[in-house]
């Protein structure tokens, strides 16, 4: 019998496994990219105190509007824009990139892009 592999599942194990090395702080955050089918979220996490410092989604009211009618890697590097401006208003600068488990194409690689390009080091 053939067993269908999950993989979100696996996907989950290895931000695990990578997560246990990596780690934010108040001075660099941990920029942590979450993708669902049609939108992409954005968090700057402080793991120290375990709060989230900005948040930026593809989903919020404001940024509708500025990926409507485009591709969802076009969306993910103006997120990843919007992302680094909320950054530099909270006086982040250089930040951890925690793709959480996702291969590094596509839209995660599109919003590293936009947030580069917006200012952030990484």
């Amino acid at each position: 019998m053939i067993i269908k592999q999950d993989k979100n599942e696996e996907r989950k194990r290895r931000h695990a496994r990578v997560r246990q090395k990596l780690s934010g702080t108040h001075e660099i955050p941990r920029l942590n990219v979450y993708r669902s089918l049609n939108h992409v979220y954005v968090q700057f996490i402080d793991d120290e105190l375990g709060v989230t410092l900005a948040a930026v989604s593809s989903n919020e009211k404001a940024m509708t509007a500025a990926v409507k009618d485009k591709t969802k890697s076009e969306a993910a590097y103006i997120v990843g824009q919007e992302a680094a401006k909320r950054a530099k208003a909270k006086k982040i600068t250089k930040v951890v990139f925690d793709r959480s488990g996702y291969i590094y194409t596509g839209r995660v690689k599109s919003l590293a892009e936009g947030a580069r390009a917006g200012g952030l080091e990484f």
